[in-house]
């Protein structure tokens, strides 16, 4: 068990890991009776350091478990971006992506089971996270909450919406929170959240194309005076930039983001490695992936972990995806599709 969630330094910076573009790897269907097995999880942008230590633990169980030895290799990039990747050839055995719309895509394509939601508990989601602001030291523009963002002072950092997911979960965070809705209040005022993600996208400088990327952009670069970001990035930021002094504020309301994983059907099968495969998404709601979860500031599924953390990542009043769309297919269509509500927003300021 840990002590302290602070104890073990973790790196942002640059430590990108190699993305498996065009990486097409053909294995006999005994493969899960040889001494070796590979995997590759294509996620997105801010889990790499969390994967890489629930990779290590998953290896260590499934041998003591089987006796067979795992590797696995991780690519990460924006979200969507990622399940492009996968729709055009990367061959990965599992997704763990931050939208349900871009496993939904994979399911479209023909590489994802339809039930793929409701293979797992919590919908496929083995954790949750949010979206919260990142300030300079002593938050020197007074930000507290989303209304401060609009004003003319203050310059914002945050990611894409058409190819980040933590981009897209931001866009309906801000789009919530400019309409009114909270948690008890689920009624949307259209007119005034959309007048809201027009100004705030107005004071947007830069808009990268994945959490990573806005993450640097704010820190190495020094652009604006607050960032959007998953909640798991700011504490990572502030670890890894220290002697910036970067503090959290945690608006009034924010929206429960549930990142989903899935097996890719058509690769495991064709690879022999389903079980495996779903024995790794199985893990992830162990005790000790959950713990692990939590240490890397995302949000477990398991009580047990998240009371350990709780002193960081504290209770939120959060809305949901269904407050603003029926389901992620209604959302991606409506907000972020060509011709959705974020592209008319650029359309209408000649962005």
């Amino acid at each position: 068990m840990r002590t302290d969630s602070r104890s073990q330094p973790r790196s942002i910076g640059w430590r990108l890991l190699p993305h498996l573009w065009g990486l097409s790897i053909l294995l006999a269907p005994t493969l899960l009776w040889a001494e070796h097995v590979k995997l590759i999880n294509v996620s997105y942008d801010p889990t790499r350091e969390l994967y890489e230590e629930i990779n290590a633990a998953f290896i260590e169980h499934y041998r003591a478990q089987t006796g067979l030895r795992v590797q696995i290799e991780q690519s990460h990039g924006g979200s969507s971006k990622q399940a492009r990747s996968v729709l055009e050839g990367v061959s990965a055995d599992i997704v763990t992506l931050a939208l349900g719309s871009d496993i939904i895509a994979l399911e479209r394509g023909g590489l994802v089971a339809a039930e793929w939601k409701r293979r797992l508990p919590h919908n496929a989601s083995p954790y949750t996270s949010t979206i919260v602001f990142i300030v300079r030291r002593g938050n020197p523009k007074a930000i507290r909450d989303w209304r401060d963002l609009i004003r003319p002072d203050v310059r914002i950092v945050a990611a894409n919406p058409k190819t980040s997911g933590a981009a897209r979960w931001t866009f309906l965070a801000a789009w919530g929170a400019g309409g009114g809705v909270d948690a008890t209040n689920h009624a949307v005022d259209e007119d005034a959240a959309r007048q809201y993600v027009t100004q705030l996208y107005r004071q947007v400088p830069v808009l990268d194309t994945g959490a990573r990327a806005s993450s640097l952009t704010f820190a190495q670069k020094k652009i604006g005076d607050v960032l959007l970001a998953w909640e798991s990035e700011a504490w990572l930021l502030i670890e890894e930039f220290e002697e910036q002094g970067f503090e959290i504020v945690y608006p009034s309301v924010s929206i429960l983001t549930e990142p989903p994983v899935a097996v890719v059907d058509r690769v495991v099968d064709r690879r022999g490695t389903r079980e495996v495969a779903e024995a790794y998404l199985r893990f992830l709601y162990s005790e000790t992936a959950q713990e692990i979860i939590a240490f890397h500031q995302y949000r477990p599924r398991s009580e047990k972990a998240l009371a350990q953390y709780r002193h960081q990542l504290p209770p939120l009043e959060l809305f949901t995806l269904t407050d603003l769309a029926r389901d992620w297919a209604e959302a991606q269509q409506r907000f972020f599709s060509d011709g959705g509500e974020f592209d008319r927003i650029y359309a209408r300021d000649g962005q």
